[in-house]
C-alpha cells in the first residue's frame, strides 16, 4: 500500500465570478464536512479570483476551517490557463488530500486540466460523497450508462483524489456569521504570455448559458408543451414570476431550446425554492435532476403521470389555459 501520509486535508474549489461565489461552492463545502471529520483533517476552500475578500470570508462562514486565497486581476474572468497554473502551484505546495470542483462549465474544465498535469484520477459528474470502509478512500458516486445506473469509484493508487459533483445536490449549510479562521494569501501571478485565451462575453437569447443551479425559481417545459411556439407563453410567465426557464431532454432532443436550458440527468441538477414541471411526465432522469427542490408544483393534461408522484402541488389541465390564468393570478396578488 502506498504512503500517502504526506498528503493532508480536504479543499473545495470555491469558483467565483466578478468576485461573487457560485452556490455549489459553499453547497459542497456543506457536504466536505463530513468527510473531514470522518478523516480528521481541516476542510479548506480555495478562493481563486479578483476582488474576493467577501467570498473568501463567507467561505469560513459556510463550513471551511481556513481559506487559501489567490487574488489577481488576471483571475478576473475564468481563463483554464491562469486558473489551473495558480491551482497545481497550490497542490504541489500543500499537498491536499482530496480536491472538490463544481460540476459546472469552468470546473469541467479546471478539474481534468490539473488532475491530468499532477497525474492523478479525476471521478467526474458526481452525484454522491461518502467514504469507504477503511476511511482512507473517497467514495464518488455517479450516474453512468445514461443514467440508469449509479457507479462508485474509489482512488486508492494516487493523491490528491478529485472529483467534480453537480450542482444542486447538496444543500448549502446555515451561514455561521461568527466563524472564523485563517486566511491564507498566496502571491501567485500568471504572466500575460502564459495565458492563451481570453474570454469575449456574447449576450444571446438562445446560447446564452443560464446559472439554472443558482435560480431560486424555475419554470420547466417538457414534451407534452407540443411544440416550440408554446415555449412562449412559458417564457412569458417566467419572466412574469420572475424564473428563469427550463425544459426537459425530450425538449432538446426535438431542438426546441437548447441544452443549456436541460434539468435532468444528463442536464442541470437544480435546487429551487419552486420548480414549475409543465408538461413534463416525471421520467427518472428528469427527476434526478430535481431532487433539490423544495417545492415542486406539477402541471400536467395526464392525471396518471408520474410526475405527479413527487409533486407538491398537482394541477391536471391544458397548459394553454392553466398558464394564463396563473398569470392572471400573480397579477392581480401583485397588485
Amino acid at each position: 500500500m502506498k504512503d500517502f501520509s504526506e498528503y493532508r486535508n480536504i479543499w473545495v474549489f470555491v469558483e467565483t465570478e466578478h468576485g461573487e461565489a457560485k452556490n455549489v461552492g459553499y453547497e459542497l463545502l456543506n457536504a466536505a464536512r463530513p468527510l473531514a471529520d470522518g478523516k480528521g483533517c481541516e476542510l479548506v476552500a480555495v478562493v481563486i479570483g479578483h476582488g474576493i475578500g467577501p467570498v473568501c470570508r463567507e467561505a469560513l462562514c459556510y463550513g471551511a476551517d481556513s481559506v487559501l486565497a489567490v487574488e489577481g486581476e488576471e483571475f478576473e474572468t475564468y481563463s483554464t490557463d491562469a486558473f489551473s497554473l495558480a491551482l497545481i502551484a497550490l497542490i504541489e505546495k500543500y499537498k491536499p488530500d482530496t480536491v472538490l470542483f463544481g460540476a459546472t462549465n469552468n470546473g469541467r474544465d479546471l478539474g481534468p486540466k490539473v488532475a491530468c498535469h499532477i497525474k492523478t484520477g479525476l471521478t467526474a459528474d458526481c452525484t454522491g460523497l461518502g467514504l469507504n470502509d477503511d476511511g482512507e478512500n473517497i467514495a464518488w458516486t455517479r450516474p453512468t450508462f445514461g443514467g440508469n445506473l449509479m457507479a462508485t469509484i474509489i482512488c486508492p493508487e494516487s493523491r490528491p483524489q478529485m472529483g467534480t459533483v453537480r450542482p444542486g445536490v447538496f444543500r448549502k449549510g446555515n451561514p455561521d456569521p461568527s466563524a472564523a479562521g485563517p486566511i491564507v494569501k498566496e502571491d501567485i501571478h500568471i504572466p500575460p504570455e502564459d495565458i492563451r485565451t481570453r474570454i469575449i462575453y456574447q449576450a444571446d437569447a438562445q446560447t446564452l448559458s443560464l446559472d439554472l443551479e443558482d435560480a431560486e425559481i424555475i419554470v420547466a417545459g417538457g414534451r407534452g408543451m407540443g411544440s416550440a411556439e408554446n415555449f412562449r407563453i412559458l417564457k412569458g410567465f417566467a419572466d412574469e414570476i420572475g424564473a428563469y426557464l427550463g425544459c426537459s431532454r425530450a425538449v432538446v432532443d426535438a431542438g426546441w431550446l437548447p441544452h443549456t436550458y436541460q434539468v435532468g440527468q444528463s442536464g442541470k441538477t437544480v435546487a429551487p425554492k419552486i420548480y414549475f414541471a409543465v408538461g413534463i411526465s416525471g421520467a427518472i432522469q428528469h427527476l434526478a435532476g430535481i431532487t433539490g427542490a423544495e417545492t415542486v408544483i406539477a402541471i400536467n393534461k395526464d392525471p396518471n403521470a408520474p410526475i405527479f408522484d413527487i409533486a407538491d402541488y398537482c394541477i391536471v389541465g391544458d397548459l394553454n389555459e392553466v398558464i394564463p390564468a396563473l398569470t392572471r393570478a400573480y397579477r392581480k396578488m401583485k397588485g
